[in-house]
């Protein structure tokens, strides 16, 4: 099976270095949900260096800062399961008590619908997010560390 993030960007890029990318997903009825995919084919993060581990970790909790800035989030929910597509990333996701799946993981059942006019609203602060995430991952150590 070919790998989506070795043949694609996985998203549209927000911020890159030479490692790494940062992408939003365009998921249904999340905003703001991010990736974090390391760019070479690896499985698991204990296959990386533990630098590089560490450069993953910061990138993750600068997204993390950027999505609680700019978009106000109940909770964030970071995962990294590659259960489906086995490189290594990690998603990064703005949840709102209100959202389809609150309080369960983004692929639980579905627990409501949400408005339109609602997810419109996040996803016009999208502009706000791309900024957030640029000006915290250029405070990021840059690679090599």
């Amino acid at each position: 099976m070919e790998c989506p993030f070795c043949t694609g960007d996985g998203g549209e890029v927000v911020w890159r270095d030479p490692v790494l990318r940062v992408v939003l997903a365009n998921e249904p009825g999340y905003p703001g949900f991010a990736r974090v995919i390391w760019h070479a084919h690896v499985a698991e993060m204990s296959d990386l260096p533990e630098a590089a581990r560490e450069h993953v970790m910061r990138v993750v909790f600068g997204v993390e800062t950027a999505q609680r800035t700019a978009m106000s989030p109940d909770k964030v929910n970071v995962a990294s399961l590659g259960n489906m597509v086995p490189h290594v990333h990690w998603h990064v996701i703005p949840r709102y008590r209100d959202d389809v799946h609150f309080p369960g993981s983004v692929w639980s059942a579905p627990q409501r619908e949400v408005p339109q006019p609602v997810l419109a609203e996040r996803a016009a602060w999208m502009p706000a997010l791309r900024g957030a995430i640029v000006a915290e991952l250029d405070r990021v150590p840059a690679w090599p560390a």
